[in-house]
């Protein structure tokens, strides 16, 4: 097919760039985010207003340092990803220098409930994916992109070698797949903190700003009665390095009341991305969709260009 032979001539192309030595891609990401900043681009501006959003009480001078180094951050992880997506899955996982609640995984996954791994978007969730297929098949819900190449690439760069990952696309059937495989003690994995289309979830506070937010996983947590962990791989101290994390759920998020459920997904989203606020998704239009009434339907609106 067209697409699959794109997609090939692509996986090439970020093979290529991604063999460059580290230093040199970091040294290229940090200009890109210069050039993010100097040019006030699109992934400058959200950020910008992400964190006048969620953290009205920072001044101005740390608001701004900050969102330098969320540009740095986000631009690195971006070209980490390609590495990720186009060397040897060992090589990647040699990456993870500490690891903390592993224990908590492998003893949901001997339980035979099923085991849901809530990944905000936070450090590196692609590798975290990497080191779930090391250990057992899954299943990770992903947003199709538009474009068919834009999916075959996908396709290609997730898979590994034992065919261990199967996407399903956050389409109508997902829920049914997602439960399936759950009812037989699989694992899936979740970005918890997408916007989902209207009609689709319940607003909750997220930073303190209404964020309308999944419902998704806690309905999949209290039907199936699966175990329910958040995990993440964050970078330590800026280096190549990372920290793989797992944590219990709060029982709250499997409740049968969605506004309940969804505040506890965000409250334990929040919680993860204070560890590091450089390292959090602020390049993502979280609150575009707000509750009627609101004073501002959009607060991105106004950062368009025509």
């Amino acid at each position: 097919m067209f697409a699959d032979r794109i997609a090939g001539l692509l996986f090439a192309l970020a093979a290529a760039a991604a063999s460059l030595p580290r230093r040199w891609l970091d040294a290229l990401a940090d200009g890109i985010a210069a050039l993010w900043r100097r040019l006030d681009a699109r992934e400058s501006r959200v950020a910008r207003r992400n964190l006048e959003l969620a953290l009205p009480a920072l001044a101005p001078d740390a608001r701004d340092r900050l969102q330098r180094a969320v540009l740095r951050a986000t631009a690195r992880q971006a070209l980490e990803t390609l590495r990720f997506w186009t060397r040897p899955h060992a090589r990647n996982l040699a990456l993870i220098r500490e690891t903390h609640g592993a224990e908590l995984f492998d003893a949901a996954l001997a339980s035979g409930r099923g085991v849901i791994v809530a990944a905000p978007h936070y450090g590196n969730w692609e590798l975290l994916n990497q080191w779930l297929a090391s250990r057992t098949p899954l299943a990770i819900l992903y947003r199709a992109p538009e474009s068919r190449i834009g999916e075959a690439f996908l396709q290609r760069v997730r898979a590994d070698a034992g065919d261990r990952v199967t996407q399903v696309r956050a389409e109508g059937p997902a829920v049914r797949q997602l439960f399936k495989r759950l009812k037989d003690g699989g694992v899936v994995g979740i970005l918890p903190d997408q916007q989902p289309k209207a009609g689709e979830g319940e607003f909750a506070a997220f930073f303190g700003v209404p964020a309308l937010t999944m419902t998704l996983l806690s309905r999949l947590a209290s039907r199936s009665g699966a175990v329910v962990l958040f995990g993440y791989c964050e970078r330590i101290d800026g280096s190549a390095d990372f920290r793989l994390r797992f944590e219990p759920a709060p029982d709250a998020l499997a409740s049968s009341d969605a506004a309940v459920g969804v505040a506890a997904l965000n409250a334990a989203v929040e919680r993860i991305a204070r560890r590091d606020l450089a390292q959090y998704q602020w390049t993502y239009k979280r609150y575009t969709l707000q509750p009627p009434g609101s004073a501002v339907d959009n607060p991105y609106r106004d950062l368009e260009r025509h």
